[in-house]
This record gives structure tokens, C-alpha cells and sequence, in this order.
């Protein structure tokens, strides 16, 4: 899928992509775990497959050992409308950090609590999901 980026960033920020989330995408990283959960939504927006690969944490029960797989569901995901992106807590730490958001995709709406660990960088782990 191609996205330009000059378009809105798909965090919700208000900005241009290219001024937002671009810029983590480029580092394959972000400096604090709110970025990063917000730059990870925007991957999966425009479709940066590597972006999530790079930004999961081995550990993570998301990690995928067989990584075509993983890239094909990657970009599968990817293929959904993502409208909205609402933060609704962040609670941050030097090591580990939460991020509490919902959003809004297709005709559903995702309500997590995602956790996020700092090794060498900040890295998606897991996250607990809420009914709504």
C-alpha cells in the first residue's frame, strides 16, 4: 500500500506523516514507549511490515519464528482502515512502560493495554486486551 507523506500522520497526531511518525519508522525505533506504540499503529496503517518485525521483542508472544508467515499476517492486518487512535493512559518507566489506547479499525474496536520494555531500545512485548 502506498501512502504519501505529505498525508496526515495515522497516530492522530495532527501532523504530516513525514514530520511524525516517518521519522521512527526511518530509526526502526522511537525514544520513549508512547512514540513507539503510536508509531507502531502507523505502521501497521501504511503498511511498514519491517517496522513491526523490528519493533517486537523477541520474547513477545507476537514474535513470529516463521517470518514469512509473520510478514504475510503483517501485511494482511494492514490491509484494514485504520480511523482513530485514542491514548487513554500512558504510564512510563526506564525499563518497562504501558500504554493504554484504543483503536479504532474497520468495524472494530481494539481496547489494550500494551506493555513495552527498554533492552538497547523500546520494544513492543504483549498486551492485555479489553472487551468493549
Amino acid at each position: 500500500m502506498k501512502f504519501s507523506k505529505n498525508s496526515l500522520c495515522p497516530c492522530d497526531s495532527g501532523k504530516k506523516y513525514k514530520d511524525c511518525c516517518f521519522r521512527w519508522h526511518k530509526l526502526n525505533s522511537a525514544p520513549d514507549a508512547l512514540l513507539l506504540m503510536k508509531s507502531r499503529y502507523s505502521a501497521y496503517a501504511v503498511g511498514n511490515v519491517e517496522y513491526i518485525i523490528k519493533t517486537t521483542h523477541k520474547d513477545s508472544p507476537h514474535f513470529e519464528k516463521d517470518k514469512k508467515a509473520w510478514i504475510e499476517s503483517i501485511k494482511d492486518f494492514s490491509n484494514s482502515y485504520f480511523k482513530k487512535l485514542e491514548i487513554i493512559e500512558f504510564i512510563n518507566g526506564k525499563k518497562e512502560a504501558f500504554v493504554e489506547f484504543k483503536a479504532y479499525i474497520d468495524n472494530y474496536i481494539m481496547h489494550e493495554k500494551s506493555r513495552f520494555v527498554k533492552v538497547d531500545k523500546w520494544y513492543y512485548v504483549d498486551g492485555v486486551q479489553y472487551e468493549i
